[in-house]
């Protein structure tokens, strides 16, 4: 099925298949091709967004289950729609008691015919680990745990099992040591450790696994005074007294894993995470039999024609990416010979979640269709920033906080910071591969770990991207280019002493002399430290970058988003067209998102804060005085301000781009929801800073005083009525920001690529980051405005209630639907705006078999007549500024799909005045 536009739904326990099921009429009235799932596949108990798989062979059952994705694609393709897949190959859900692969590591460890999945270092240079894998789940440290009788030992009738509970997390016992713990049961169950026994003579894992269940069966059908005895067994290993404690942990010495404290994982886990989460466990999707194990039920729903594609959850943490896609492209294409005719022949999508740095392009020979469009989402959002705010904007902040106004500066200090307190254990095993490729050489055994470590940390912090993807075939000189750049940052701040190593590392990361290095052992350490290089960037960029720097550098929030770059204040317009005409001719079916379960701020947040690259002066003017307003509120935490003025200048940010349209200053209980999502907004920003509080170590005495600053603020009883303030500044910044809103939402789709529709922004987005921009949606009344079917024109009245929002979405995408391959194979044309406010307005053209659309947004209007009380700008402002049209297009006559009948013309040269009289987008159907 071809697929022309997308609708994202998260799915979880309050929200399942079934749910889903009876928006598909909806999904269908509104123009969606294509329902974009969250991950379906059986994930840990109450997972909130699925990505913490734990079976990849079933459909989550809180879900409802592989019936319910049935009775759900039966009601989607009996309306025409596809279904495209979320999934997860870079990492599962692990501790707690539900994944059975990992449960197999823990009880049987290398032996396990799982231990490979996982990408586990069974021989880390700590020799205490050697042959184990550290398991931080603990809450606090081992010998409080053992202390405090947290750690139980139990027996499981239903399988047989002993193993160590600990709070509902579950950590089998090696069978081979249910002898030493049955034996203290004394005769009656003699038998049944004699039985485990055997296992020593068991010969090879297939056996000794035989035996083992067949003894485990044995104890599951023990008679009930063996049951007591087993239990009696058990209880001599209770750790509330010595010898019951010496001998759980005497037990515990000898198993595969070691418990410990989370906080240890920093330091000395010897296992890839999902960046530094300890219940994400990194897979091995290289191996063959990982890939197939993990992607078998997945080409089984492709092939039986349930799914229509898939997007691919961080590519960028796979070891190698490229291979990785080209196998999957493969086994897809296969899989279609198996799939019902009626589905057509159009290809598997595959999507990858990858962000890009604003240098960096997705190559095209990973066989892909592009990214999940947050690159789409960084420069639609840049075209609408100002670029003359952004020296006041950035001297304002400076002056005011102190921090850097460079947002490198932010990021080299939280990168380094990163690799020293989450991901320290990350880096001493990438330098730890390193050493064993240095002392592979008589010319180079001499550079010490220590000395490999230094010199790698500061490559990691200069890295300009996620990572590079160097191998046995070396480097391509884009990689090169990254490389070169890392490097020569590094040298500016490395010991001089290091230079010549870090040249050396330098060579080994590039790949350059691989081939040079005799197949086999020392080929393959080589090629396996490049990997853990590239595998440790990625998690670097996103801890330092994403989930720190983010949230400490507060210029303008609008630009603190994922795969945006906040030192880049905007983009031009020619920039804009640019990366348009590329996306068209290297991936024309590349996802096209501007708000995602991951952004930061919804994207109607943003609109409205961009609108404030356009009035430096007013904002200036409205921080200072609130700031000197607010100082009462302030109190003293740690010998300093509390909050600080950072977190108080973002704070003010978020308060002005989330405030809802229709909440006002004296609205008690609207002002109280709203603390609330602010409120959690805050927690998290504090903590993900890292600067006064931290997810580690939580600051309560500094977070409680944020939280009361907050509060008494927005007191509308307060003399100081800076609550008023607020709601009056955003009054006056709303409409433009709204305008903002319009235009993304139109360049979005109308630009090549497919349009991605997040949940619920139809209406106005006014989220902030997760777990607020998750929140349960109002369909009902979105069905309702779908239904009243009035045009975008006639809703510019109300346009605070969001209905012309949807209203323009509705009708672009039947455009879509009744001129498909004007947008999916259309050229692109742009078009050149001349006039007075030629700067305040965009166009393009696409064109195709005899088909043609203009599109025309507003832009940059926060100064510009008849904003003050609506989103469009008044006629006579534009003075005869117009849109220069490609002859092939003159005299043709136009009707612009959003205004209605009434709304036509001759296309020639387009006045601005006319073709946006009553809207601030257009989009003109050339007939």
């Amino acid at each position: 099925m071809t697929v022309r536009a997308t609708a994202r739904l998260q799915f979880h326990k309050d929200f399942t298949l079934d749910h889903a099921l009876q928006l598909v009429p909806y999904l269908k009235a509104l123009g969606i091709s294509h329902l974009y799932a969250s991950p379906l596949l059986t994930s840990r108990p109450g997972s909130t967004h699925g990505y913490d798989i734990v079976d990849h062979h079933a459909i989550d059952p809180e879900l409802g289950g592989e019936a319910a994705l049935r009775r759900l694609v039966a009601a989607l393709r009996h309306q025409d729609l596809g279904l495209i897949l979320d999934i997860v190959p870079n990492h599962m859900g692990v501790g707690g008691a539900d994944n059975a692969w990992w449960l197999d590591v823990l009880e049987w460890g290398r032996a396990s015919p799982y231990a490979e999945f996982f990408d586990i270092d069974w021989e880390p240079p700590d020799p205490a680990l050697r042959n184990r894998m550290l398991a931080p789940f603990l809450g606090s440290a081992y010998g409080e745990c053992l202390a405090n009788g947290d750690l139980v030992l139990r027996f499981d009738p239903a399988d047989g099992r002993l193993f160590l509970d600990y709070f509902g997390n579950r950590f089998p016992i090696n069978p081979r040591d249910y002898p030493q713990v049955l034996r203290a049961g004394g005769e009656p169950i003699a038998e049944l450790a004699h039985s485990f026994a055997l296992l020593s003579s068991a010969g090879g894992r297939d056996a000794l696994r035989r035996q083992a269940a067949a003894a485990r069966a044995a104890l599951r059908d023990a008679a009930p005074e063996q049951r007591q005895v087993i239990e009696a067994a058990l209880a001599s290993y209770n750790s509330d007294g010595p010898a019951g404690r010496d001998r759980l942990h005497r037990l515990l010495e000898r198993q595969s894993y070691r418990l410990a404290w989370w906080r240890a994982a920093a330091d000395e886990i010897n296992w890839r995470r999902f960046f530094d989460v300890n219940s994400l466990a990194g897979m091995r999707a290289e191996v063959p039999e990982v890939f197939d194990a993990t992607h078998e039920f997945v080409l089984a729903l492709y092939a039986e024609g349930l799914i229509d594609g898939v997007r691919i959850d961080h590519v960028d943490g796979l070891a190698e990416p490229r291979a990785y896609c080209r196998k999957l492209r493969r086994k897809l294409e296969t899989a279609a010979a198996f799939r019902p005719r009626e589905l057509g022949s159009d290809p598997a999508i595959i999507w990858v979640e990858k962000i890009l740095a604003p240098h960096e392009r997705l190559p095209t020979d990973w066989l892909t269709d592009g990214t999940t469009g947050y690159d789409y989402m960084a420069d639609v959002a840049g075209l609408l920033h100002d670029p003359a705010g952004e020296k006041p904007l950035t001297d304002l902040w400076v002056g005011l906080t102190g921090r850097p106004g460079d947002f490198g500066e932010e990021a080299r200090a939280a990168r380094r910071q990163i690799l020293r307190e989450s991901l320290s254990s990350e880096l001493w095993a990438t330098a730890g591969a390193l050493h064993r490729v240095a002392r592979r050489d008589l010319a180079t055994r001499d550079y010490t770990l220590t000395a490999i470590r230094r010199a790698l940390e500061e490559v990691l912090v200069h890295f300009p991207s996620y990572r590079i993807y160097s191998g046995l075939a070396g480097i391509s000189e884009a990689d090169r280019r990254i490389l070169d750049w890392a490097l020569a940052g590094a040298r500016r701040t490395v010991r001089s002493a290091d230079l010549p190593l870090l040249e050396l590392i330098g060579k080994w990361l590039s790949g350059t002399e691989l081939r040079s290095v005799p197949a086999g052992a020392r080929r393959q350490e080589r090629l396996r430290a490049m990997v853990r290089f590239q595998q440790l960037s990625a998690p670097t960029a996103a801890k330092a970058v994403e989930d720190t720097a983010f949230y400490r550098y507060g210029r303008l929030l609008s630009r603190n988003e994922v795969g945006s770059e906040p030192g880049h204040f905007c983009i031009s317009p020619a920039a804009f067209h640019a990366a348009n005409q590329d996306r068209r001719r290297r991936y024309p079916r590349a996802l096209l998102a501007t708000a995602t379960h991951d952004h930061k701020r919804g994207e109607d947040t943003r609109a409205r804060l961009a609108v404030l690259s356009e009035l430096p002066e007013a904002w200036e003017a409205a921080l200072n005085r609130w700031m000197r307003l607010n100082a009462p509120l302030r109190r003293e935490v740690d010998g300093s301000p509390a909050p600080d003025a950072a977190d108080e200048v973002m704070l003010y940010e978020t308060l002005v781009g989330a405030w809802p349209l229709d909440l006002a200053p004296d609205d008690a209980a609207g002002l109280q929801v709203f603390v609330e999502r602010v409120a959690s907004w805050q927690e998290k920003a504090l903590r993900e800073a890292k600067r006064r509080s931290e997810w580690a170590a939580p600051n309560l005495d500094y977070e409680a005083a944020c939280r009361d600053f907050l509060i008494q603020m927005l007191d509308p009883g307060r003399p100081a009525r800076v609550v008023v303030e607020i709601a009056e500044f955003v009054g006056r910044i709303a409409p433009a920001g709204a305008l903002n809103g319009l235009s993304q939402t139109v360049l979005r789709l109308a630009s090549p690529g497919v349009p991605d529709l997040y949940q619920g922004t139809e209406f106005w987005d006014f989220s902030l980051v997760d777990p607020d921009n998750r929140r349960p949606v109002d369909y009902a009344a979105r069905q309702q405005a779908l239904d009243a079917d009035r045009t975008p024109d006639a809703l510019l009245a109300s346009w605070s209630d969001g209905r012309i929002k949807l209203a323009i979405i509705a009708r672009a995408l039947a455009y879509r639907a009744r001129a498909p391959g004007l947008f999916a194979a259309g050229s692109y044309h742009a078009l050149k705006v001349e006039g007075r406010l030629a700067e305040h307005a965009f166009a393009f053209a696409r064109i195709h078999e005899g088909r043609a659309a203009v599109i025309v947004v507003t832009r940059l209007a926060g100064r510009l007549p008849g904003i003050e009380a609506r989103p469009l700008v008044a006629y006579n402002a534009w003075q005869g500024t117009s849109i220069a049209v490609p002859r092939s297009l003159a005299g043709r006559q136009y009707h612009d799909v959003f205004g209605g009948p009434g709304r036509t013309g001759s296309a020639g040269r387009l006045l601005l005045g006319e073709v946006l009289s009553a809207l601030p987008v257009a989009m003109l159907e050339l007939r």
